[in-house]
């Protein structure tokens, strides 16, 4: 388990990290790295929160649910 202070480090590493790719990303005019580099920033700070508080899985029926109401499939007459 990560204390107090290695939690605060890790975020700022994080943070620091993805905000000067971003800003590099902005700056040059690159809009798409930079919308990855704050998707990146989302997964790498998911990932961190959820090894304090794991994400229970979702239930398989909730697959087969979103299958069946797929809207973009062609509908047999």
């Amino acid at each position: 388990m990560m204390t107090k202070d290695q939690l605060a480090a890790e975020l700022k590493r994080i943070a620091t990290s993805q905000i000067s790719d971003i800003t590099r990303a902005v700056k040059e005019g690159q809009k798409s790295i930079a919308l990855n580099e704050v998707r990146d920033m989302g997964r790498r700070l998911t990932l961190l929160a959820d090894a304090f508080h794991p994400r229970t899985p979702e239930a398989p029926e909730a697959d087969a649910d979103a299958a069946e109401t797929d809207l973009s499939a062609p509908r047999a007459a």
